[in-house]
């Protein structure tokens, strides 16, 4: 065990969290962000925005987020097209391709759960609150998104920590995050052992601290809507 080099290289792995961090940050607020209109606009009664929610969802659930990655840092950039427009300074940098897949892949998950959520709520509310002479707009905003946002917590916390753990794809576009950090340490002493299970220790960290975050979160929010 050469836990000198482990020592030495610390910083790295620190610098590498921090990075890890960030994705995970950009990537589940903004795909929060974009899954929330999307899950409530796949319930609506218009099939054509459905189906073409539904395709996004269906594309982005069915192929491996490494793919993904690729074709959007990699595949892109064979265009000429791509290399000529506005839009190149950021194809062209790793940080920004690595959040855009990371970002359509969480919300893809995310919207599915979103509206998955919505429609398992029971139907007394809505009858309740079209009762109460409510609009559409103030019934979304008061009652349907409140209550699917929280019976959707368990099944959020899951894809928080799936997307903890493919943050770690970012290595592979050259961006030293924790993965990144630990294969950088490995290739110059050569020690994948010490390297990579350190690097595993501080994905089991965060790990436990979204799990507990969200833990409290289910006793806030979700407990009070669970029969007794």
């Amino acid at each position: 065990m050469n836990l000198d080099a482990i020592l030495e290289n610390f910083p790295r792995y620190l610098s590498g969290l921090q990075a890890t961090a960030e994705l995970l940050a950009i990537s589940l607020l903004i795909g929060l962000a974009l899954a929330i209109p999307l899950g409530v606009a796949r319930t609506l009664p218009i099939p054509w925005l459905s189906r073409l929610i539904w395709a996004y969802t269906y594309v982005f659930r069915g192929t491996p987020m490494l793919v993904q990655l690729f074709l959007i840092y990699y595949g892109l950039a064979q265009f000429e097209w791509m290399q000529q427009s506005a839009l190149w300074p950021m194809f062209s940098s790793a940080w920004f391709c690595a959040c855009l897949t990371f970002v359509l892949n969480t919300g893809a998950y995310t919207t599915e759960i979103i509206a998955g959520s919505i429609r398992a709520l029971p139907h007394g509310e809505i009858e309740a609150a079209k009762a109460l002479g409510m609009s559409r707009w103030v019934m979304l905003r008061r009652i349907v998104l409140p209550s699917a946002l929280r019976r959707a917590i368990p099944a959020y916390s899951n894809e928080v920590i799936f997307m903890l753990h493919g943050t770690s794809l970012a290595s592979v576009v050259t961006i030293m995050d924790l993965t990144g950090a630990a294969r950088e340490i490995n290739s110059t002493y050569y020690i994948p052992f010490e390297a990579f299970i350190t690097a595993a220790m501080f994905y089991f960290a965060i790990t436990l601290v979204l799990v507990g975050l969200f833990h409290k979160a289910e006793a806030r929010w979700l407990k009070p809507l669970m029969p007794r």
